[in-house]
């Protein structure tokens, strides 16, 4: 389980910098069709952006939880 936590939060930090990296960028003279488009591209990578942070809390979660539940001796 633990491994399973390890992968969440590394694949959660790469899409999180990728999507960082990738930020739709407006330009001066935009046409309304251009500017809802850009507003639609900044809210969709907004949600994967909140995605990805979800991933790795979980990743995290899994991390804690496996530590938890090893036996003790």
């Amino acid at each position: 389980m633990m491994v399973g936590g390890v992968l969440m939060i590394i694949v959660g930090i790469t899409i999180s910098w990728y999507l960082t990296e990738t930020t739709p960028i407006g330009k001066a003279g935009m046409t309304e069709e251009e500017k809802i488009n850009l507003l639609f591209a900044e809210r969709e990578n907004s949600d994967y952006h909140t995605l990805s942070g979800i991933l790795i809390g979980i990743g995290f979660l899994l991390i804690l939880i496996s530590f938890g539940a090893r036996r003790k001796r």
